[in-house]
């Protein structure tokens, strides 16, 4: 059957869902110290960022085509330097052919807006970063807010409260630029002040450490795969998430409201860097 991680009572769009503790669904992978839960049953983990480490989680096994959501909560007040992380990736395994789908969080000093950050590589395309920008004007980093990624057979799209923000079409052109191998889900925070925010000109202040981001409502919808055999753990069932077929009408005009509003950078648009555009730009609806 298809495996299922939830870390919430709130419904997904699958039968049954399996309720899984961090301890049954998820490792520490860095900073443990930084690493503590803020509930008894271990479902709503903060992750914290101070002048010793950073932190970090991963799930335990792979997922070949899933969905991938959590409520999170960023820290507050100055950030710039600050990366927090949502997202998936298989590097440990494919050190030179890696795939990866990535939210990245961008701090910023006091006052101003978090930038929100996506990104896509497949076959370890590091020199084609496909990254897009958002402004998170309307995200107060005293709420959660729900982040999602949903990566199928043909479509990668992220989701910002359930409102898709961004879709990837997987198209013959791309060749193995679009994710294709089983990916794990990983949560990070760590100092970016090399890159982060305005480009690096504002760096992490660790008066205002330690910096916390807290995750919640953490669900995985999909097949998950044996880390060793690669053997496919959904047995006889199928996975819904990978023939996922593409957005509605109705989900692609809420995407482009948001993009409208919220859209700052988008490597589609970006002449310089590549004069001729990669080729899922040509698709209207994918920038």
């Amino acid at each position: 059957m298809t495996t299922h991680v939830l870390f919430t009572s709130a419904s997904v769009s699958v039968q049954n869902p399996v309720s899984l503790s961090f301890k049954e669904g998820f490792v520490k992978v860095f900073g443990d110290q930084n690493i503590i839960f803020l509930d008894e049953d271990e479902k709503t983990v903060q992750i914290s960022l101070d002048r010793s480490t950073g932190s970090g989680f991963i799930s335990k096994d792979p997922y070949n085509y899933a969905k991938f959501s959590a409520a999170i909560k960023l820290p507050i007040g100055y950030t710039a330097g600050v990366v927090v992380t949502f997202y998936t990736a298989n590097n440990e395994k494919y050190p030179n052919n890696h795939d990866e789908l990535d939210f990245e969080f961008l701090g910023n000093v006091e006052g101003e807006n978090w930038i929100l950050q996506t990104n896509v590589y497949g076959n370890g395309s590091m020199d084609r970063g496909r990254e897009e920008r958002y402004n998170l004007s309307f995200v107060s980093a005293n709420d959660f807010h729900y982040y999602s990624i949903l990566w199928s057979k043909n479509w990668t799209i992220f989701y910002l409260d359930d409102v898709p923000i961004r879709q990837v079409p997987r198209i013959e052109a791309m060749g193995g630029d679009y994710p294709s191998k089983p990916m794990s889900l990983y949560a990070t925070i760590w100092d970016g002040s090399g890159w982060a925010t305005s480009g690096g000109e504002y760096k992490i202040n660790y008066m205002y450490a330690p910096y916390n981001a807290t995750y919640s409502n953490l669900t995985i919808d999909g097949c998950s795969v044996d880390p060793i055999s690669q053997s496919n753990k959904c047995g006889n069932g199928a996975n819904i998430v990978a023939e996922f077929g593409g957005l509605t009408i109705e989900a692609k005009e809420k995407m482009k409201m948001f993009r409208d509003k919220n859209l700052i950078y988008s490597y589609c648009h970006d002449s310089q860097r590549y004069q001729t555009p990669l080729p899922e730009c040509m698709d209207t609806m994918s920038i």
